[in-house]
């Protein structure tokens, strides 16, 4: 079976809604999202090519000034970046491991 992360040697820290997360660095958004919670974000309605624009997001990055919206499937995870906004399947998505 083949890994659906791309090869990566360290985790980096990552803001969702206020809560920290590790994930794996030279992925994607959407594919740390899945590292995060691998039991709800492979069932999303994901296309996973920007098509369906369900992985919308809001995210702050360590550089940057104001939030700027964003594709998850098409942006890749940068260490400090706060994710502020999820789309509605996003939510749904990780509902539970934003409770935690």
């Amino acid at each position: 079976m083949s890994q659906p992360f791309r090869p990566y040697e360290r985790l980096v820290e990552i803001t969702i809604l206020g809560k920290r997360f590790q994930v794996p660095e030279k992925n994607s958004v959407l594919r740390c999202l899945q590292y995060i919670s691998p039991e709800t974000i492979p069932y999303g309605r994901f296309c996973w090519n920007q098509e369906c624009q369900y992985c919308r997001i809001m995210a702050q990055l360590p550089d940057d000034d104001q939030p700027r919206e964003m594709l998850s499937c098409k942006f890749l995870v940068m260490a400090g970046m706060s994710i502020t906004e999820l789309s509605p399947e996003l939510k749904w998505c990780l509902n539970a491991k934003l409770r935690r």
